[in-house]
Formats: structure tokens, sequence, C-alpha cells
């Protein structure tokens, strides 16, 4: 169980995919204005990173890979993930119009999400077994959560500031504030360790 938590606190704060790995930046950076539909994006990621896991672990370890077809892996997992964000939209589009109208065309983006995608494909490099593969897109995905929601909380911040200047108004300020966040959650390097040793 302890392996578990480091792997999942590991991959929350020190290996964040937004913040340091920088995956999903597309998401993060278009659908941060507010912080419902960042809310929303976050848990829509996580549940298909999640998803896609259970469905991509067995693909490489039963299919591809004892059949030799192992190069195929992107194409295959890209397939995978693209049905999942359809079921995933389609529900949404039912249950919650109101966040599936809020998250607009950056929902069917999750399908090229590099972060979902990155989360599969690490799982197998990182020659994680099937229960440690779901912990760690479970952390994968509470972290694009976490960097959503802190992001949308300074942007909410930003736009109401009258202290930027006028030439950081807009993109820059945005990319700025993105690095800062970025470079803070470097401060939790060491500190995985330290909690579990």
């Amino acid at each position: 169980m302890k392996e578990l938590l480091m792997i999942m606190m590991s991959v929350i704060l020190v290996d964040n995919f937004v913040l340091a790995k920088f995956l999903g930046i597309c998401p993060f950076l278009g659908v941060s204005k507010k912080l419902d539909s960042a809310v929303g994006m976050g848990v829509a990621v996580t549940f298909v990173m999640v998803l896609a896991t259970l469905v991509t672990w067995p693909i490489q370890i039963l299919i591809l890979d004892p059949n030799g077809i192992g190069y195929m892996q992107t194409i295959v997992f890209i397939l995978v993930i693209a049905g999942l964000v359809q079921l995933v939209e389609m529900t949404m589009k039912k249950y919650m119009p109101p966040l599936y109208s809020a998250l607009g065309v950056y929902l069917p983006l999750i399908t090229t999400n590099c972060a979902v995608l990155g989360v599969c494909v690490l799982n197998i490099t990182e020659g994680y077994g099937f229960v440690q593969s779901i912990f760690n897109s479970l952390g994968g995905g509470i972290g694009f959560l976490l960097a959503m929601v802190l992001f949308a909380g300074l942007r909410g911040r930003l736009e109401n500031n009258k202290l930027v200047p006028e030439a950081f108004k807009g993109a820059p300020i945005t990319l700025v504030t993105a690095s800062i966040l970025s470079l803070s959650f470097m401060g939790f390097s060491g500190m995985v360790d330290g909690i579990f040793a």
C-alpha cells in the first residue's frame, strides 16, 4: 500500500503531468478561465484516464505484447481513448447539459489530450502492474485537476487585477502565471520520498 500511495502522491505533486511533464497544456490553458469548467474538465480527464488505463493495460499485456505487435500501441491506445471520450461526451450531454455546454469544444479535445495518452503509455514503459497503473492514472488525473483548479483561481484573480501592465494582459500574463505555478510545484521534489521513508 505504501508503494501505491508513493506512486499516487508522486504523480500528483512531483511529476504532475501538466506542470512537470507539460502534457495536457491545451485544455489547461483553454478551459481554466472559470473555476466550474476547470473542475468539470479535471473530473472528466481523471475519469477518462482511469477508464483508459483499465482498458489499455490489459490490451497491451494480453494482446499486443504476446502477439509481437507492441509497436501498434500508440494507434490502439488513441482509438480506445477516442471511444471512451465519446462515451463520456454522450453521458455528459444527457445527464449534465450545463457542464457539457461550458466545456464546449474542449470536451472532444480530451481525445487528443496527450496527458491521457501519456499516462497509458507511461504505465507500460514504467513497468507498472495493473493496480499500480490504476493508482498512477488516478493520481495523474487528480494532479491534472489540482493544476486546473489552482490555475483557474489564479487567472480569476488576474482578470480583476488592474495592476497588470497593458503589455502583459491576455496570453502573456497567462503564460507567465503558468510558469510560476509550475516552478512552485518544484518545491515538492523530494517531499514524497520523505513522507513515506
